[in-house]
């Protein structure tokens, strides 16, 4: 895997900091290369809009990362949107044949901190039937599985005050 850059992609919600990563050799993030090209596509634009609203609006305003929202295990990370049917305080979550999946990592299974990767179209049954999806699933695992490792060995931290990871000498500036 190469060297990347988990930086923050946005905290102005309230109830969640979002992270997303940056390889060394792109100028863009893997979460805006998903959600700049799937908008940009008529046939994926509103279903981009709907998974963006239910990422800052739903989890980062009104809910948080919780267990309930993030329930799609697949692996070391979590698929966007939820699965199946999901009620929280009286709002009723179901995307039935969504077509797009976006890849996350609750940072130590906490509400408040969620790192985004990459995504891509479900084309078919499953993940790894659909080639180019399967390709991301597997990226976004590699990149969760560094991002534990550093926080196992201490590499990063939590500052649970400011809802932030930082590096262990308490640097913003991550580099894995």
């Amino acid at each position: 895997m190469n060297a990347f850059t988990l930086e923050i992609w946005d905290t102005e919600a309230g109830k969640c900091t979002f992270y997303t990563v940056r390889t060394e050799d792109s100028t863009e993030n893997e979460t805006d290369k998903f959600f700049n090209k799937y908008a940009a596509i008529p046939e994926f634009k509103q279903s981009t809009q709907i998974l963006l609203s239910y990422i800052l609006d739903s989890i980062g305003e009104d809910h948080g990362a919780n267990d309930l929202l993030f329930n799609r295990f697949e692996n070391e990370v979590i698929a966007l949107p939820n699965k199946g049917k999901v009620t929280v305080c009286e709002i009723v979550f179901l995307f039935p044949s969504f077509p797009l999946r976006l890849y996350a990592l609750r940072v130590n299974n906490r509400p408040d901190l969620v790192v985004l990767f990459n995504g891509d179209v479900k084309s078919a049954q499953t993940n790894q039937a659909s080639k180019n999806l399967s390709l991301r699933w597997r990226g976004a695992c590699q990149f969760a599985t560094r991002i534990e490792e550093a926080l196992r060995n201490k590499e990063i931290i939590v500052d649970n005050r400011k809802r932030k990871i930082l590096t262990d000498n308490g640097d913003e500036e991550i580099f894995l």
